[in-house]
């Protein structure tokens, strides 16, 4: 557990720049396990670099830079995390909230840490695209400017905003035409208690609970496809999410453990034939594959990944792609580590 120096006690908002850090190197990012404890007195907080335009168009780019009041600065759509709400979701909310507009996320950009009063704030950055919505001037945000990002970082008030834009702009330069939403199962029956095909295991009261709470946080990448590995414990993690998006799920034997181990080949040509099909698919699978996968995935690519890959149960990867490759990973994990 860190802590912030005693002195910064007395900063607010408006004084982050005074003793802000920024974390926002690599294209590998992940959010702790407990992003709570992180510091002494954390609050957490997420937003994003909102934008519209065309990707393979630079110059189509705009990013929006919201007034704020109540500080009178320039800055990015955020707030705080409400009780049982994942990051992504605090993003998404935050930005309707604050803005009215609907928001596509995308890559994590990082996270930005500063003293506020007694506490470190923690605010996580992702891109997010605007899909629909209207902005009306409320008491949070009375003014929003759609602006180049070289003309956003002027208009910023704070430095640390500053990079995130800049940060933003250097992941545009790659843009993602495949993303992939790795999802390892909910919490299961423990399988020394089951007596009966292990490839119908049920998920318990603690994985139905994660799987009704993945809904939202993977709803907030637009998923346009769900795909899932043969055990039950898998299907059943994506149904309700299935349900609420009105899409089938498509079983595929080749994305469980089983076919990891006995046909390495084939599991990551079925994984490959996801990728290629572009867009944003979500893909549920189980906790010896996805590491392999994911180690796989990042010996092909560009992105070289040197550390342990995690896979808590009903944890999620989102894996960019550019032209096949892996450019982007950025680890979520279960809301249950933090809210159950």
């Amino acid at each position: 557990m860190e802590r912030m120096p005693n002195d910064d006690r007395q900063l607010h908002e408006q004084d982050k720049d005074t003793r802000g850090e920024m974390f926002l190197t690599g294209r590998l990012q992940q959010i702790p396990n407990h992003p709570q404890s992180e510091f002494k007195r954390t609050t957490l907080a997420a937003g994003a670099v909102l934008w519209r335009g065309d990707l393979n168009n630079p110059d189509s780019l705009e990013v929006a830079c919201i007034h704020r009041p109540h500080y009178d600065d320039w800055s990015l759509a955020k707030g705080k995390l409400d009780p049982d709400e994942s990051l992504v979701q605090t993003a998404v909310r935050e930005i309707k909230e604050e803005t009215g507009f609907d928001v596509r996320l995308g890559k994590l950009l990082g996270k930005t840490v500063y003293p506020v009063k007694k506490t470190t704030k923690v605010v996580y950055y992702w891109t997010g695209e605007v899909t629909g919505g209207e902005f009306e001037p409320n008491d949070e945000v009375d003014e929003i400017r759609w602006l180049p990002i070289d003309d956003a970082c002027e208009l910023m008030t704070y430095d640390l905003d500053r990079q995130v834009l800049r940060k933003a702009q250097k992941r545009f330069g790659t843009p993602a035409d495949a993303r992939v939403l790795y999802v390892r199962h909910a919490h299961a029956h423990e399988r020394e208690k089951w007596s009966g095909d292990d490839n119908l295991r049920p998920l318990d009261k603690k994985g139905r609970r994660q799987s009704e709470m993945l809904v939202p946080l993977l709803s907030a990448f637009s998923p346009e496809r769900i795909y899932s590995a043969a055990p039950e414990r898998c299907q059943t993690t994506v149904a309700p999410l299935a349900d609420e998006l009105g899409i089938d799920v498509a079983v595929d034997e080749r994305f469980g453990d089983e076919a990891w181990l006995s046909d390495m080949v084939g599991a990551q040509r079925a994984f490959t034939e996801v990728i290629e099909q572009g867009g944003t698919s979500v893909v549920c699978a189980q906790g010896d594959v996805i590491p392999g996968m994911i180690a796989w995935l990042s010996a092909q690519g560009t992105l070289p990944i040197d550390t342990e890959i995690h896979a808590k149960k009903g944890s999620v990867w989102v894996l960019s792609f550019h032209g096949g490759q892996l450019t982007g990973a950025d680890y979520v994990p279960s809301l249950s580590l933090i809210h159950i």
